[in-house]
């Protein structure tokens, strides 16, 4: 599949990106400090990237000013994507999502790639809708990747794991241009199976709330990567863990060599729903 940007500069971060080549995409998000406050101090947030980095992760997300608290060298082994929405749990709308950073902004402090947030059937929907545009546009412009952080969450969103919703939220990313998609676990394999399917672009999924012990994250994983996605983004469940890093690198192992999912058994992750062949073929 030829994509459409799919210009030299472009290639070169998606490959830093997807640095464990077809084998998944392991992100762990840490946007978290503008959403809901401090999950560490500024030294051991520092040492928390590092370890998260040791552990294998591919890809940290992070806020531009926090880049400034953090050590550049852990970016040697790691891509670094810059997060560009923003909204508090104090506000009146938590779910309306702003920009707080443009793609040149994240160009100049060296990312591999930018991401956005939408919440699809929130009340703010028309405008993260618009400002999604606006950062595609960037990306195509500056052959930056883009990582669309996409939820069904608002008002009039019922199930936010319904199948049918989440098909719709990952379909909208890709028509907006969108090169990775971040969204929710429908549940089941087989309904997360059809979605990959249907989906032009990779889709990882999101961690989700906080999981009792680091056995049923572990599991949680391997099901999750019996339905074919291309990778996970979990935030929360990682750096929120004891041992971040051996539960980054227990993640780790699971994503990269999927031959191990089921250990022994055969996954069903297929090369045709993977980051690698959403992309050009001389990636």
């Amino acid at each position: 599949m030829v994509a459409v940007n799919d210009s030299w500069g472009r290639r070169l971060r998606l490959h830093r990106l997807y640095r464990h080549g077809g084998g998944g995409l392991f992100v762990v998000p840490l946007d978290h400090t503008v959403t809901d406050g401090p999950i560490a101090t500024s030294v051991d947030f520092n040492r928390l990237v590092e370890s998260l980095v040791r552990g294998g992760v591919d890809a940290v997300v992070l806020h531009k000013g926090r880049l400034r608290h953090v050590d550049h060298e852990w970016f040697a082994d790691a891509s670094l994507i810059v997060h560009m929405s923003a909204s508090t749990v104090h506000a009146p709308d938590p779910d309306a999502k702003v920009l707080v950073s443009s793609v040149e902004e994240a160009l100049r402090l060296g990312a591999d790639a930018v991401s956005v947030h939408v919440n699809l059937g929130s009340q703010g929907e028309a405008r993260q809708l618009s400002d999604m545009a606006e950062i595609a546009n960037a990306c195509d412009r500056w052959s930056m990747p883009l990582l669309a952080m996409m939820y069904p969450r608002g008002p009039g969103i019922g199930d936010p794991r319904d199948p049918d919703l989440i098909a719709h939220a990952v379909t909208l990313a890709a028509d907006l241009g969108a090169d990775v998609v971040k969204t929710n676990y429908s549940g089941s394999p087989d309904t997360m199976a059809d979605i990959v399917h249907a989906s032009p672009i990779p889709v990882v999924v999101a961690g989700g709330p906080k999981l009792g012990d680091v056995d049923t994250l572990i599991a949680h994983v391997r099901e999750v990567l019996r339905s074919g996605v291309a990778g996970v983004a979990m935030g929360r469940n990682v750096f929120g863990a004891k041992d971040p890093e051996a539960v980054a690198s227990e993640v780790a192992e699971l994503v990269h060599y999927r031959g191990t999912v089921t250990r022994g058994e055969q996954s069903s992750f297929s090369g045709a729903h993977s980051f690698l062949a959403a992309t050009p073929a001389n990636l």
